[in-house]
């Protein structure tokens, strides 16, 4: 397997990416709904002028494409430092079991750590057990500053 930068820049990173992104929106833990073409058409030109954003691709042993994340850093204010949200993380359904997330996670933060960040952040949904489970075994974990709080609940407003 082989995981690279994306250059959103290159025409066939870019429409590998869009196609690999519509794959996991059409999936029903992506939503079950594909991208508008509106996304299709800018997203790559949308990455490319966000100078935080950052993917990588997994291509397997055959050169086929067949995981992607996608990252933007922030900002810890805490650590006075970035930090590196992974937002999406898509394994296609034949590649999954396969150790692709893990080495596309390694890459990750190997990226994260060259930027300088603290840590990386991501969610996920309660019920995709696989993923959780992926996650945990990179050695990702809730997140609390006192027990008394609680752990962190994500929640969203749609503008």
């Amino acid at each position: 397997m082989r995981v690279v930068l994306v250059n959103y820049r290159d025409r066939d990173q870019a429409e590998t990416l869009v196609r690999l992104l519509d794959a996991y929106a059409c999936d029903p833990a992506g939503g079950g709904q594909p991208l508008s073409p509106d996304v299709r058409r800018s997203l790559p030109q949308a990455l490319a002028a966000r100078p935080d954003a950052f993917s990588v691709m997994a291509y397997d042993a055959e050169g086929a494409a067949v995981g992607l994340v996608n990252c933007f850093e922030g900002f810890s204010t805490f650590a006075a430092r970035p930090l590196v949200n992974v937002h999406d993380v898509v394994v296609l359904a034949h590649a999954r079991g396969k150790g692709v997330a893990q080495c596309m996670l390694a890459r990750v933060e190997e990226e994260a750590r060259r930027r300088g960040a603290c840590k990386l952040t991501l969610e996920v949904l309660s019920g995709n057990a696989p993923a959780l489970n992926t996650y945990r075994r990179v050695g990702f974990a809730g997140y609390e500053l006192d027990p008394a709080f609680g752990q962190a609940v994500l929640l969203q407003k749609k503008l």
